[in-house]
């Protein structure tokens, strides 16, 4: 006696254009995030980003002192402080700073970073030790190089056979050095954490087949690693140009914009004129100058890099 199985027919494709069935349809919505999701980091970007940037604006049209009712003033605060020669020297201040610190950190950042990507001997104890300035304040830091470069007891003091009279903050282009080292002594770790990852992302086939041709670690790096970190140094440099342009609590502790207005930059300018001079409308005026200023350089960079037209997701394919 022989036994017949019988399979089941198979199940028919849907029609082109039919419709789905609702519990398909909720079930591939419950999957997909929606709005609400964002709705947190939306509301405090609108209360802590958009909102004080629409009153800045508007300020930057009044005239206020900080008391009573802002006055209308049309683009008075604009003439003035465009042809204030204070605030075209500081223009140039902050795009001196804000290169400098981009043509230190830069190199520094990526070579430190592909170091600390690989598996290097005590790597990991350097590495923490190179990233402590990433954990202070700028406050503290600020605090901290002017103790140790103070003219009568700091480190220029003792060794006059460096610094001369010890007094670094007396001159200019002394002064500019001392705010680019600071800077560039704590901001790198933050970059150079940024190359690290890009790194280690790298796929490593790639390092294998340059050593099967014979490309030494020099060429690797140069023909591998840096096309590699495209997207990561544009990422980097961009944010390198908004830290400049808005640098401030090291100005206000090392230099307090001396000697005379020789490292008055802008955003501590705008200090001046806000907080000190009781000039909130020029002092708004000042920071929307600021803001569209850094907007204006990253899509520059953004645009002349070619970032805005890459479709991979692959470090440096475009």
């Amino acid at each position: 006696m022989s036994s017949q199985t019988t399979s089941a027919p198979p199940a028919a494709a849907a029609p082109k254009g039919a419709r789905r069935r609702p519990e398909e349809t909720r079930a591939a919505r419950g999957t997909r995030p929606t709005f609400l999701w964002a709705l947190p980091a939306t509301v405090f970007f609108a209360l802590f980003a958009l909102v004080p940037l629409v009153v800045v604006a508007v300020l930057s049209f009044m005239s206020w002192s900080g008391l009573g009712s802002p006055q209308f003033v049309g683009l008075d605060n604009w003439h003035r402080i465009l042809d204030d020669p204070v605030m075209i020297k500081s223009i140039w201040l902050t795009l001196l700073l804000t290169t400098l610190g981009v043509v230190l950190q830069t190199p520094l950042s990526i070579v430190l970073g592909v170091w600390a990507a690989g598996h290097q001997r005590n790597r990991a104890v350097l590495s923490a030790i190179y990233f402590v300035p990433l954990l202070l304040s700028s406050t503290a830091v600020s605090v901290l190089w002017r103790a140790l470069l103070d003219p009568n007891f700091g480190i220029p003091a003792r060794m006059t056979w460096l610094f001369g009279d010890g007094n670094l903050f007396g001159k200019q282009a002394t002064a500019i050095g001392v705010l680019a080292f600071v800077s560039t002594w704590q901001f790198t770790p933050f970059h150079t954490l940024i190359y690290q990852g890009a790194a280690r992302a790298i796929p490593q086939v790639l390092y294998q087949a340059a050593e099967i041709d014979g490309a030494g670690r020099y060429r690797q790096f140069f023909h591998i690693t840096l096309p590699q970190l495209r997207n990561s140094m544009i990422t980097s440099m961009i944010l390198m140009v908004v830290g400049g342009l808005t640098t401030f609590e090291t100005v206000l502790i090392l230099t307090q914009g001396g000697p005379g207005s020789d490292t008055t930059i802008s955003a501590y300018y705008m200090y001046q004129k806000a907080f000190q001079g009781f000039d909130f409308g020029a002092g708004s005026a000042i920071a929307l100058c600021l803001v569209i200023a850094a907007t204006i350089i990253s899509l520059i960079v953004v645009r002349v890099s070619g970032y805005d037209k890459m479709r991979s997701d692959m470090e440096g394919v475009s």
